[in-house]
Parts: structure tokens; sequence; C-alpha cells
């Protein structure tokens, strides 16, 4: 522990917020003068898993950071540059004597806090990381033999039974000194990146995330269980940027949604927390699901090349109305309703048999919310290839999906305009009459029972050729 009147360095990353972080609480509690330094990333112009609306996003939660920074007596310091080589100039330029972070559940931060923790080892610096992203570690939750769970249901009775911690208070003051200095507040220009004009993308910033949990809470929560699956009325959190960036910790919305009482729908929506927490335990002790299939028996598996249609879906262009829904609205927004992201990955593995990776790939660059963890266990569900997949002969017809999850069409109405006269019986099966549907609306690009069939084959035959 340093000395109460050192300096000490927070190192922010994916905890965006003042509000229950429990490396800034430590930062407050054991020193003085504590410096809030934010990291930029240097790439320049493409990242594959990231854009535009993602950058945006965060831009505006930093600007909010730091105001929310300056109540505190605090301010927040920017750098730009690999995390180890710019902490380690902060740690000189200030006599800092700890540094503290909490930690990232990813195998690129992971690796990247190997590296600031031997630099702070060599400079003889106290370095404390902590966790933060989940109610609970992925070492929590295992199997009586002590072994990673690879299906959801018994991780998820197991997590369920654990205590959860409880949030921890907003720092009392920081008292950052003046003299550090530090760069400007990033805009999408510092990545070459465009703004995302004319895009519906949420508020940033940690008071928006609040206000979103304080929506959820008060309406949306209590009928969770049945409406979330329904993509035309506000039935589910829209909090998923806000656990990706931090704007508010698992914990926090963990204790709020148990305060407003149970029910189905808030045990439903905790679920979902174990979810997220499921995939990152799968992330973190195989973290080879991002360049394989979780399923052994998988590997190997044989994809098309991407062509025209690939091109098509992309662009919400498919000529399925839901599956086109879908992909409009994540273009238009940065988010996608879950059960689209379920419809279009499953049309995209199984009716286009597009490898899984490059469907993974564009979400998260162009998803708000986009989590390496929870896009890949969603991707590999859908493709039949993961941790608890759905099986490779359940594949899912979009037309019946559109039916069942979209019964008045008022979704994709509102995401596809040029079917919005269009009547809704005909919003839910292949044409009969080999004509569009609409006037500049393509045809469907593939027909989806013979799609199906050929996924049963190519699976089979890759079963087959591993015995």
């Amino acid at each position: 522990m340093p000395s109460p009147s050192a300096q000490t360095i927070h190192w922010f990353r994916r905890d965006l917020r003042i509000l229950d972080n429990p490396s800034l609480h430590h930062a407050a509690a054991s020193a003085d003068s504590v410096l809030p330094v934010y990291i930029l990333s240097d790439w320049k112009q493409n990242h594959v898993w990231t854009g535009p609306k993602r950058q945006a996003f965060l831009c505006k939660s930093l600007e909010s950071l730091a105001k929310n920074l300056e109540t505190l007596e605090g301010r927040l310091i920017i750098r730009c540059g690999s995390a180890d080589e710019e902490l380690e100039k902060l740690i000189k330029e200030s006599g800092a004597k700890s540094l503290s972070f909490n930690r990232d559940p990813d195998p690129f931060g992971r690796e990247m806090e190997a590296r600031v923790e031997k630099m702070a080892k060599r400079l003889g610096v106290e370095c404390i990381g902590f966790h933060d992203v989940t109610l609970h570690t992925p070492q929590e939750v295992l199997t009586q033999d002590g072994k990673p769970y690879r299906v959801f249901t018994p991780y998820s009775k197991n997590w369920l039974t654990l205590p959860k911690p409880e949030p921890l208070p907003k720092p009392k003051a920081l008292n950052t000194p003046q003299g550090i200095k530090s760069l400007d507040l990033p805009a999408n220009a510092h990545w070459k990146l465009p703004e995302p004009e004319g895009c519906e993308i949420l508020e940033g910033g940690e008071r928006a995330a609040l206000q979103r949990l304080k929506t959820a809470v008060s309406s949306r929560i209590k009928n969770y269980k049945d409406l979330r699956d329904s993509p035309a009325v506000p039935g589910t959190s829209r909090l998923g940027q806000d656990l990706r960036f931090g704007l508010l910790s698992p914990r926090t919305i963990y204790r709020r949604v148990m305060e407003a009482g149970g029910g189905e729908g808030p045990d439903t929506f905790v679920k979902e927390l174990a979810w997220r927490e499921f995939y990152m335990a799968i992330l973190w002790h195989y973290p080879q699901v991002l360049e394989n299939e979780f399923n052994d028996d998988w590997h190997g598996l044989w994809w098309a090349e991407p062509d025209a249609n690939f091109e098509a879906w992309k662009e919400g262009r498919t000529g399925f109305p839901i599956v086109d829904a879908g992909i409009r609205e994540l273009l238009t927004t940065g988010f996608m309703h879950n059960r689209l992201r379920m419809i279009t990955a499953m049309f995209l593995t199984k009716d286009l048999h597009v490898d899984w990776r490059l469907g993974e790939q564009f979400f998260l660059q162009h998803l708000v919310d986009g989590e390496i963890a929870s896009n890949n266990g969603g991707w590999q569900w859908s493709a039949g290839t993961g941790a608890d997949a759905a099986p490779y002969f359940r594949i899912q017809n979009p037309w019946s999906q559109a039916k069942r999850h979209d019964p008045e069409g008022t979704y994709i109405k509102r995401w596809v305009p040029e079917l919005k006269d269009v009547p809704v019986d005909r919003l839910m099966e292949p044409p009969k009459d080999g004509r569009p549907i609409a006037k500049g609306y393509p045809l469907p690009c593939v027909d989806h029972h013979e799609e199906r069939d050929r996924t049963l084959a190519i699976f089979k035959k890759h079963r087959e050729g591993k015995r």
C-alpha cells in the first residue's frame, strides 16, 4: 500500500465511470493524488473489430467521463500509443509510486496487462489489477472437478448460487495535479474515421447509462421474459453498450434489478447476465475460439467463398425482409435486436454458407455494444460450432421467424421502408409469383429449403469424414 501522500495512477480501460469502479476507488483511498489516464489506440482508418459508430460512442463517453472527474477535483489525462510505454512515461513524469487498473477479460487486454505489470516491476512501482467486468471471475465458476464449464445450463445453476458482490461508492476526491500534460479529447478523426452522420446512436457517458438503467428497471425488466424476443417493441434493457464500455458495472445493474423486486422478467434478465459471463469464461479458458470452432468436431468445416449474396447480406438487400430489417437497423443505429442477431447470423451461415468469422467481424465493425466474447459466442452458437451451440440441424426459417417474432410486420416496415405498403402476409413467405413483393425490393437471393438441405449435407459429410 503506497503512503497516503504518494501519487497514484488509475488506468481507465473499459470502465469509463466513477461509480462502483474498484480500481479508481482503491486509488482514491490509497493516495492523496490520483492521475486518471486513458490511452488511445494508435491504429488508423480501419480495424477488423471496430468502426465509426463504436468509436464515436467511445468519444462521447470519454467526454462525459472527463466532466464527471472534474466533480471529484480530477482531470482526465489522455495519451496515445502502447499502454505499457505510455504508462511508463507517465510514471516517470509524475513520480507516481503505484498504478492500478481493472482487468480486461479478453486475451488481447490480458497480454497488455502482463506487459504493464512487467514494466511496473522493473520500475519498482506497485501495480494492482482488480476484477470488475463480471460479477464472477472465470476461475470462480467451475465444475466440481475444477474445470471450466462447456455448457451454459450447469454453469448458470452454479453462477446463480454464488453471492453477488455489492457496488462501491464513488470516490470523494481525486486531487489530480494540473501540471501533467494531456492530449485533447478525441474525435473519430483521431483514427482517421468519418463521423457516423445520420446514425441514431445512443448518447454516451455514465449519466446517460444510469438513465437507461432507470428506464430498464422501471418499465422493461418486469416484462422482459415476454417481450425480449419482440423487436418491434422496446422490450430489452438496451444496456449492452453500457456494459461494454463500463459506463455501468454489472454489480450496479444486478443490485438495481434485485431492489426492484423478483419475478419471471427479472429472473430471465439475470440469466442473460449469466450468459454474458459464460461467454467471457469460454473466451478466458479457450482463447482459441477467436480463430477456430469451439467444438473440435467442426474444425476445417467447409465454407463458401464470399460472393454477391454476402455483399447483399451486408447491405440488407437479400430479399428476406426480416433479415434485411435486422441488418439495416444495425447500419443505422449501431444496434441490432438480439433475436435478429440470431436470425441474421444463422441466415449467413446456414443459408448462404458463409464463414461465421466474416459475420463476426462485420458485427463488431458496426455494433456499438460489440463485445468480443458475446459476439463470438453468438456467432458460433448460430453456426452450430460453439459452446452450447444450436445443433447443426437446427436451422431457423427466416420466413417463420418473421411470422413468430414480428407478426404485424411492424419491425420490418420500420427498417425496410420500401415494404411499408406491402400486406403483412406477403412479408412472411417467399413470393409465389416469382415477382418482387415491392418495387425496388429484390427477390430472395436463395431458396431457404434448398439451402437448408445443402447445409445438412455439408455438416453430415464433414462429420463422416472425421470418423
